[in-house]
């Protein structure tokens, strides 16, 4: 069984930038869900995401699953 990765939730969009920024580490399909679901179901916005993006310093990994959004 893999290591156990706790990552502290403080909103939304932070949480899954955090989740492409651990992404070798919780695999990259748990970072698409929850960028997929949060999307879905209108928790997010794009400039939320942006935002946490550019802060968790991920905005390059994630710009193509943002795109793909639109």
């Amino acid at each position: 069984m893999g290591d156990v990765v706790q990552i502290p939730v403080t909103n939304i969009a932070k949480t899954i930038a955090d989740c492409f920024k651990f992404r070798n580490k919780i695999g990259l399909d748990v970072a698409l869900e929850a960028l997929r679901d949060a999307w879905q179901q209108k928790k997010v916005t794009m400039d939320e995401l942006w935002k946490a993006a550019e802060h968790c310093r991920v905005a390059n990994v994630m710009c193509p699953y943002l795109e793909s959004l639109v």
